[in-house]
């Protein structure tokens, strides 16, 4: 079983309300396991967990500009991803054309 921790513990540990973690997971910000009615979020994904919680309570951006901040993000990702891509492509092209 993989290491996961649960939202009680989160709550308590992070010192947050109980209604922000499930409103992350019911808007697909978190995702999470259910096992005996108790949900867990995974150790891998903690740091997204963190991420928002900080956003939230440290700079008080509630859960819609979470939610546009988050898909921006995922969004540049994407972009550099492909662009990276690109260039790698646009490289070995540019080498088959030097040795002509």
């Amino acid at each position: 079983m993989s290491e996961r921790i649960s939202r009680e513990d989160l709550v308590k540990i992070y010192n947050i309300e109980i209604t922000f973690f499930d409103e992350l997971v019911d808007n697909g910000l978190l995702n999470v396991e259910t096992e005996n009615n108790v949900r867990y979020l995974m150790y891998h994904d903690l740091h997204i967990f963190e991420r928002f919680a900080n956003w939230h309570y440290d700079l008080e951006i509630n859960l819609p500009g979470l939610e546009v901040i988050h898909h921006m993000l995922q969004k540049m990702d994407e972009l550099s991803h492909k662009n990276r891509n690109l260039m790698n492509k646009l490289s070995a092209i540019s080498g088959k054309y030097e040795d002509i």
